[in-house]
């Protein structure tokens, strides 16, 4: 059975999550959303690239989840979700899955 991709696993959970916190207006599904996320992807990411690749990833996952709100001041909600999680699909491809 072919995987998914963590990057896409990644940006899947930043851009679920905001939405199924937006849909349900429950923040806390949100966050569950995006947890359950990250952690499989962080799982892949150690797989593939190792502890400390999985580390930064993970920090840069976090990072983004918590920059993105200050960015929707400036640029709005979605277009940051999507900008934040396209940066972390990107990093998560370069680290881990081009290797796959």
């Amino acid at each position: 059975m072919a995987r998914v991709p963590s990057s896409v696993i990644a940006a899947g959970g930043l851009v679920g999550g905001y939405g199924v916190a937006r849909w349900t207006r429950k923040r806390e599904l949100g966050g569950v959303v995006l947890a359950v996320a990250g952690a499989a992807a962080a799982q892949q990411w150690r797989q593939r690239a190792g502890g400390t690749a999985a580390g930064a990833l993970t920090a840069a996952y976090v990072a983004a989840f918590a920059g993105s709100h200050p960015l929707a001041k400036k640029v709005g909600a979605w277009p940051s979700v999507f900008g934040v999680a396209g940066a972390v699909a990107l990093a998560s491809w370069a680290v881990a899955d081009r290797r796959a």
